[in-house]
């Protein structure tokens, strides 16, 4: 991530900072203090439609038909308690109202769990309207956002000339990455529109123990690799990590990084490195495969990962960014894994 996105959900504000999860819980055994809203087990039902006076409570991936179904009620009484205090269930009806004939039907866009969290996006047929929810580790809802969606189907069309492989060994995450701006904040800006952020998680995590140490965290500390050979022509070695959740620097956003020129007006931006990790210099020539550093926590990033992108200009931001031909024609796409074990 190399700039903050902040959204506002139907009177609640939810921060999403690359790799950071949804904001809710922590880890195995983090002990950050952090307590899930509980939910209740079930909601009384006038009709008792069930036979038990019960509203079966919604699984995440049933959120979006419920509302095609008008079922605004049982939506409102599975949100948490601070959500239900902002939202009525009269606005979430009005609002869903003034939108539903754009929305005949939702197609799943992404669905990742992380940290105890849950993240859903659907789109609408014409893709030009999204719905993203939140769930806690209960399935409480915690955030919900319908929004207008700007697509840009000149510039999805136009791959990278070179082809190019997974920077990373092993099995990594994508937490950011996709063609739409709740899939991929970087979408929203032309120089970062077809980036991508790496994590690495286990079970489900992206970290064991205190969430505040970047050792904690399974990508920390991996190996980064060339994508494909060029030369080095810009390398940042020096910027501290960042201590994880917590203040990020966006001072220098991209933090520690190395950049390479394939020769074809292509440069690729490998950022956010640990701090003198980078293992190559300016004017060096590496093979693909090659490490170039290792994955760290420095620049504008609030968690390890690995940001990145294929740009047309070896300056970050004076550049845009290329969707990215990837080998064996992969499409990496927001909570899906990526590598081999």
């Amino acid at each position: 991530m190399l700039k903050r996105l902040a959204i506002t959900i139907a009177g609640c504000a939810l921060l999403l900072t690359a790799c950071g999860g949804n904001g809710e819980n922590g880890g195995k055994g983090s002990g950050n203090g952090q307590t899930p809203i509980p939910s209740s087990v079930a909601v009384p039902s006038p009709s008792g439609a069930n036979g038990t006076g019960a509203v079966e409570r919604l699984k995440p991936e049933q959120l979006a038909q419920a509302l095609l179904e008008g079922q605004y009620g049982r939506v409102h009484a599975q949100m948490s308690e601070q959500f239900r205090s902002n939202v009525t269930e009269e606005q979430l009806q009005t609002v869903y109202e003034e939108i539903k004939g754009s929305a005949p039907e939702w197609k799943s866009a992404a669905n990742m769990q992380l940290n105890e969290g849950r993240y859903l996006v659907w789109t609408n047929p014409d893709e030009r309207l999204g719905l993203l929810a939140t769930f806690d580790s209960e399935d409480t809802i915690t955030g919900l956002q319908i929004m207008p969606l700007d697509i840009y189907p000149d510039t999805d069309k136009q791959f990278t000339k070179l082809a190019y492989g997974l920077p990373f060994e092993g099995e990594w995450y994508v937490f950011w990455g996709g063609r739409n701006v709740l899939v991929n904040y970087h979408y929203e800006y032309a120089g970062q529109r077809y980036a991508y952020d790496f994590i690495r998680t286990q079970d489900g995590f992206s970290y064991s123990g205190d969430p505040t140490k970047n050792e904690s965290y399974y990508a920390f500390g991996q190996p980064i690799l060339a994508p494909r050979e060029g030369k080095v022509v810009h390398v940042v070695n020096d910027i501290a990590d960042n201590v994880p959740v917590g203040k990020m620097n966006e001072e220098h956003p991209a933090g520690n990084v190395v950049v390479i020129d394939h020769d074809n007006g292509e440069f690729s931006f490998l950022a956010h490195l640990q701090m003198g990790s980078v293992k190559v210099k300016v004017g060096d020539r590496v093979a693909k495969g090659d490490t170039v550093g290792l994955c760290g926590n420095s620049g504008n990033s609030s968690e390890p990962h690995l940001h990145y992108q294929v740009s047309d200009k070896q300056d970050l931001f004076e550049g845009k960014s290329i969707r990215i031909r990837w080998d064996n024609e992969l499409d990496p796409l927001q909570g899906t894994l990526l590598g081999e074990k």
